[in-house]
C-alpha cells in the first residue's frame, strides 16, 4: 500500500515528510495480509464507484459429450457471463495538537500520531478485506459438525481439515498460486492459535526448513499438502456477543434489565433491532427500534415475555455452549483459497493511505488563536468482493 503526503500552510519547510511518510506505510503494512492476495483492480478516475468483474461461465461437457452426427450440424451454445459488483467507499480518523503540546513535545507526536493512524487504517482495510472474504458461502465446519454452534472445544483446526479444503478447491477448479516460479500452491491465512495446533504435524514444513531458494510471502511461516501458510494476528474470530442475566422477574413484560454491566460487545449487540437472543433455552428477538437502553441497561423484546431473575441471557454467535453456563468457545475462521477467489479495487490508485497534514493556523475563523493542527489519515476509495466463492473455503473451528 502507497502513500500520499498532502500540505497545507508554512509547515513543509519545517517537517521531515519522508520520515512520517514511511512511518506511516510500515504501521500499515504490517498488518495487510488478507489484501495481498487479491485480484488488484483499480477504477480509472471519474469512472463511479462501482466495478464489475466478469467471468465467462464454463460449457456443459454432457452437451457435446454424445459426438457429432454425419453432416448434421449440432445445435450452437450461448456464452454467458457472471458478474460481481463491488462498491469503493471511504475510511479515515485524525486526531488534533495543541499548540502548546506542538511547543514542548511536537515532533514526537507528529511521528507517533503518523504511526498509530497508519496500525489504526491498515488494520480497517485489512478487517474490511477479511470480513468480506469470510462471507463466503463455501463454509467448512472442523470434525464434521453440522454448523457453528456446533462446534465444541475438541472441533480444532487438523491436518485432515486442510486436506478436505484442499479436496474442494481441487474439486471446484480453483486455480493455485504460481508465482515468482514457486511450485503451484493454495494459500491459507490463519490466526497464531490455528497455526500452534497445525504445527505439532510431522508432516509440517517450517519456513525455514524449505530446501528451494524461493520467494516467500510477508507473514508467510510454512507449508503443508500443496498448502502454503500465511499467518494473520487479524484472522477472523467469533466470540459470543451476549453473556450475562436477567435482574429481576418479569411478567408478561417486553423489557427486562440486565443483572451485569454489559461489555462493549453486549451493549452493540443488544442495540441492534432484530438480533436474536437465547433467555434460558427459549430464543427471542430485539426489538426493531429502541432494543437497549444504556442508561438503565433494560433490554427490549419485540413480544411480551415472562422472565425470572438470574435467568442466563445469552448470544447463540460462537461455538457449542457449555449447557450449564451457555458460554461459549471463540470459533477461528481459517481461509484457504486459489488465485482469483477475491478482488481489492480502488479508484486510480486511491486506496492508498493518505497522511494529511493541517499546520496551526490554516483553519482560519474557526481557529482564530492557531491553536489546533491536525494530523490524519484516510483510504481515499477502497473495496473488496468475493469473485467465486467455489475458490474460497472458510474452516470454522475451535483452538487450543
Amino acid at each position: 500500500m502507497s502513500t500520499i503526503i498532502n500540505t497545507t500552510g508554512s509547515m513543509g519547510a519545517n517537517y521531515p515528510f519522508t520520515f512520517y511518510d514511511r512511518q506511516l506505510l510500515e504501521s500499515a503494512k504490517t498488518k495487510l495480509v488478507h489484501q495481498e492476495f487479491g485480484q488488484k483492480r483499480p477504477i480509472p478516475r471519474n469512472s463511479g464507484k462501482k466495478v464489475n468483474f466478469r467471468r465467462w461461465n464454463l460449457f456443459d461437457p454432457n452437451l457435446a459429450l454424445e459426438g457429432l452426427t454425419e453432416g448434421e450440424t449440432p445445435t450452437g451454445q450461448s456464452l454467458s457471463q457472471t458478474d460481481v459488483e463491488a462498491t469503493v467507499k471511504q475510511y479515515g480518523a485524525y486526531v488534533e495538537v495543541s499548540d502548546l503540546l506542538d511547543l514542548t513535545a511536537y515532533d514526537s507526536v507528529i511521528n507517533d500520531s503518523a504511526e498509530l493512524l497508519g496500525e489504526q487504517i491498515g488494520t480497517v482495510v485489512e478487517w474490511v478485506t477479511r470480513d468480506v472474504m469470510c462471507s463466503t458461502t463455501n463454509v467448512q465446519y472442523a470434525g464434521g459438525a453440522a454448523d457453528r454452534a456446533a462446534l465444541d472445544s475438541t472441533k480444532k483446526l487438523t491436518v485432515d481439515e486442510i486436506r478436505k479444503a484442499v479436496r474442494t478447491l481441487k474439486k471446484n477448479k480453483a486455480r493455485p498460486f504460481a508465482d515468482d516460479g514457486r511450485t503451484p500452491h493454495f494459500v491459507c491465512i490463519c490466526s497464531p492459535d490455528a497455526t500452534y495446533d497445525l504445527q505439532n504435524d510431522a508432516n509440517w514444513k517450517n519456513v525455514s526448513t524449505y530446501q528451494n531458494s524461493e520467494a516467500i510471502y510477508s507473514g508467510e511461516i510454512g507449508r503443508l499438502y500443496g498448502v502454503v501458510f500465511v499467518e494473520s494476528t487479524e484472522a477472523k474470530v467469533y466470540s459470543q456477543s451476549v453473556l450475562n442475566a436477567v435482574k429481576a422477574n418479569t411478567s408478561s413484560s417486553a423489557t427486562f434489565v440486565l443483572k451485569n454491566d454489559p461489555t462493549e460487545a453486549e451493549k452493540a449487540y443488544l442495540s441492534k433491532g432484530g438480533n436474536k437472543i437465547m433467555i434460558g433455552s427459549t430464543e427471542y428477538t430485539l426489538a426493531s427500534t429502541g432494543s437497549f437502553t444504556e442508561a438503565t441497561n433494560t433490554v427490549k423484546l419485540s413480544a411480551a415475555a415472562t422472565l425470572s431473575a438470574n435467568d442466563i441471557v445469552w448470544s447463540n454467535d460462537a461455538g457449542a455452549a457449555d449447557a450449564s453456563t451457555k458460554a461459549a468457545p471463540d470459533v477461528h475462521a481459517t481461509l484457504v483459497f486459489g488465485r482469483d477467489a477475491y478482488g481489492v479495487v480502488d479508484v486510480d490508485g486511491r486506496g492508498a493511505v493518505q497522511l494529511i497534514v493541517k499546520p496551526h493556523g490554516s483553519g482560519g475563523s474557526s481557529d482564530p488563536l492557531d491553536q489546533r493542527a491536525t494530523v490524519g489519515a484516510k483510504v481515499t476509495a477502497y473495496a473488496a468482493v468475493v469473485l467465486n466463492d467455489l475458490w474460497l473455503v472458510k474452516i470454522e473451528h475451535t483452538v487450543s
